[in-house]
């Protein structure tokens, strides 16, 4: 019997992979986001997630100017092992201008859209976003036309999560004011 090889894997932090993209690693076609210091490729945008996104964008930007600002597909970093690309953030209204990648205390609210990634979406992403205190986080099943509303983040996960439905009206804890009738998605 031979010794075994312990295997030892490295994982990328956050600096890593902003060195590997200056160096030009990555090319434009390369949609890759870090997760739990592994590059992960994301799935294509096919028409009926690219439509909520668009849908999504839109009702948040009549609504938030001057509260907040609407990112849509941008990275949000969370140190030191994961840069996420979540479909759409409301970012605090101060990084309106900050040329910076923000950070989890810059979001008050991410999405993310699931037509192909749902379980993905649902089982990885969640736990990752409760994990570095996002305080609210949505995942909307495109297929199902609901949207899982997650709040009160903590290591385990979010400590509440309501189905919200196509005949509901939904708000931003943190903006409470914004009203995002979710018929107008579908």
């Amino acid at each position: 019997m031979g010794a075994s090889l312990e295997i030892s894997r490295r994982l990328l932090t956050t600096d890593d992979f902003h060195r590997m993209g200056d160096a030009g690693i990555f090319g434009p076609e390369d949609k890759v986001e870090l997760l739990e210091g592994e590059l992960i490729q994301m799935a294509p945008i096919g028409g009926p997630h690219m439509s909520v996104v668009n849908c999504l964008n839109t009702l948040f930007s009549r609504q938030v100017y001057g509260q907040a600002v609407v990112s849509i597909q941008n990275p949000v970093s969370l140190p030191p092992h994961s840069e996420m690309q979540p479909d759409l953030a409301l970012l605090k209204w101060n990084m309106l201008k900050k040329p910076v990648t923000p950070g989890a205390s810059d979001v008050l609210l991410v999405i993310e859209v699931a037509y192909t990634t749902l379980a993905y979406d649902r089982d990885v992403k969640m736990g990752l976003y409760a994990r570095h205190e996002i305080p609210e986080a949505w995942l909307v099943d495109v297929e199902a036309g609901t949207v899982l509303v997650h709040r009160g983040p903590s290591e385990s996960g979010y400590r509440e999560v309501s189905t919200a439905t196509k005949s509901d009206t939904i708000s931003p804890q943190l903006l409470p004011d914004v009203k995002i009738p979710l018929a107008d998605l579908w």
